[in-house]
């Protein structure tokens, strides 16, 4: 906003209009339009948790009152307190209403640029749902052969824990074909632990699980299979490729105004080397990044031969993704 101002005050100083020097009615102009951006900008910034609840065509609108509020204010002040000369034979209110008039031009301008830059967001939040449509799709055709295998295998020997088996796959294709939404995190953990208790019973004792949860969960909202292909890619890169198994923990913490989900699992050497574990995280970061405005954010690293991913969000995530 200051350097926009600047660029309108240059644009004013070499304008025709007027015979006084031009360098004097850049600076008097330059102060006169900064003034304006930093009370507004101030002005945002005191009503900033008033303006967050809005939506964004009515914060747009309202910003706009503001500008002109504050410009109203600084025209005002400009005339009656230093008498600016910069309308020879004018009055008080045509200066006032001229300089309203460019303030409300340059204001729509900022509309045009704000509804363009919304649109773009939403595009982009469009594209990551369709990220996870694929992604949904790919639940995943050798998982479900896989599964169905070890239910097969289990329906004679087993028949409680091949109900139980079926019973889980089929929560996790509910919630993939009802396309992308946004869950509780609560509900999310329960499809991840469904998916783990699936390969609990293909893998039997090569995996072992542990689960560390506080006594409650936050009331944050997550986009639907986000953590899950987390959760996937710890069995996939990790406990499918050691031939004695491994562990898999899921861990869920609150520090300071975040949730931390952290995923992590045991690596076989030549994964620890080459990194692997790409399926689903990248689509998962991008998607928490744009549903959460750049407030949240999916990380990974190895560590002690161990692969750790971790899902950080907002503690007013559920706000925060509800206006969009």
């Amino acid at each position: 906003m200051l350097l926009v101002g600047e660029a309108l005050a240059l644009v004013l100083a070499l304008s025709p209009a007027g015979n006084d020097d031009r360098l004097v009615r850049f600076g008097l102009a330059s102060l006169g339009i900064q003034w304006i951006a930093l009370g507004t900008l101030s002005s945002f910034y005191l009503l900033r948790r008033w303006l967050a609840r809005l939506p964004a065509p009515t914060l747009a609108w309202a910003c706009l009152g503001l500008l002109l509020a504050m410009t109203a204010l600084v025209a005002s002040a400009a005339w009656s307190v230093l008498e600016m000369p910069l309308d020879p034979g004018g009055s008080g209110v045509e200066f006032v209403a001229r300089l309203l008039a460019m303030a409300l031009v340059v204001g729509l301008l900022g509309l045009v640029a704000f509804q363009n830059y919304a649109r773009a967001r939403h595009l982009l939040v469009r594209a990551k749902q369709s990220e996870l449509e694929a992604l949904q799709a790919r639940i995943r055709p050798h998982f479900l052969f896989n599964t169905l295998n070890t239910g097969a295998a289990l329906v004679h020997a087993h028949p409680d824990e091949a109900e139980r088996l079926l019973l889980d796959l089929a929560d996790l294709f509910r919630s993939a074909l009802r396309g992308p939404q946004l869950i509780p995190l609560a509900d999310e953990l329960s499809l991840t632990r469904r998916y783990l208790d699936i390969e609990s019973l293909r893998f039997g004792e090569r995996l072992r699980l542990e689960w560390n949860m506080p006594a409650s969960l936050p009331e944050v909202m997550v986009p639907s299979l986000s953590i899950q292909p987390l959760a996937e890619n710890a069995i996939r890169h990790g406990i499918e490729r050691l031939p004695k198994g491994g562990r898999v923990d899921v861990e869920v913490a609150i520090v300071a105004n975040q949730v931390v989900i952290t995923i992590s699992n045991d690596l076989p050497e030549t994964a620890a080397a080459s990194g692997g574990h790409a399926v689903g995280l990248a689509s998962a970061r991008e998607r928490i990044d744009a549903l959460t405005e750049g407030r949240g954010r999916v990380e990974s690293r190895i560590e002690n031969g161990r692969y750790i991913a971790k899902m950080v969000l907002p503690l007013d995530a559920a706000s925060t993704i509800a206006r969009r």
